[in-house]
């Protein structure tokens, strides 16, 4: 697991889509981040801890049916 700082303004799918390449993995980074999981904005220069995520599996199993998976 990496970190990254904050840039003032960040939001959770703000960055998902700079660190992932998309917003769909917000949920992972809050689960990672569970002392921030509250904040909507973030202050410049909060650490947030960026989990390692297989983004193209994940994205192509949340684009297909329960059923298929």
């Amino acid at each position: 697991m990496t970190t990254i700082r904050t840039i003032q303004g960040d939001t959770w799918d703000k960055i998902s889509l700079r660190v992932y390449g998309s917003e769909n993995f917000m949920d992972k980074l809050i689960a990672a981040n569970m002392d921030h999981r509250k904040k909507i904005i973030f202050n410049s220069g909060d650490v947030v801890n960026v989990p390692e995520i297989d983004t193209e599996a994940a994205l192509i199993n949340k684009s297909l049916p329960p059923w298929k998976l």
